[in-house]
């Protein structure tokens, strides 16, 4: 398999344009889950041509690719991140908007279990937690 977005695409046959390459390479080096308008924003830091219609399109079209993975967070905006990456879940902050990553091993067996128990095998899941962080008085 290929490693980057770049090679995916191209194994893909998807043309790749410079933008297109650029854009690609903002996704590879994102540690977070950008936006449209984020991926904009940095994508023209590099290269000021680059029109939001095209982020927008490319997006699409890597999504449609299978190399993008889209995100709806609750908050009105699409965010993406790369497709090939190792399984994980999200907690989202309702104040902030941050997404947190967690892998924990117990919600994944008991999402097994609970799959088997229902009579399936499970192929995927994509689980999203929503919160708001504890303040140190509701701690206790």
């Amino acid at each position: 398999m290929a490693d980057t977005i770049i090679q995916r695409c191209e194994a893909s046959g998807l043309r790749m344009t410079e933008q297109r390459r650029i854009i690609a390479r903002v996704l590879e080096d994102a540690r977070d889950h950008p936006d449209v308008d984020e991926l904009f924003n940095r994508a023209v830091a590099i290269d000021a041509a680059i029109s939001i219609a095209t982020v927008y399109r490319t997006v699409k079209l890597f999504e449609e690719a299978g190399i993008l993975e889209r995100h709806e967070f609750g908050d009105g905006r699409a965010r993406y991140e790369d497709a090939t990456r190792d399984h994980h879940d999200h907690l989202i902050d309702m104040h902030s908007g941050d997404v947190i990553e967690f892998v924990d091993p117990d919600i994944e067996a008991l999402q097994e279990k609970i799959a088997q128990k229902l009579g399936y095998e499970l192929r995927g899941h994509r689980l999203e937690l929503y919160g708001v962080p504890i303040k140190k008085s509701d701690k206790s």
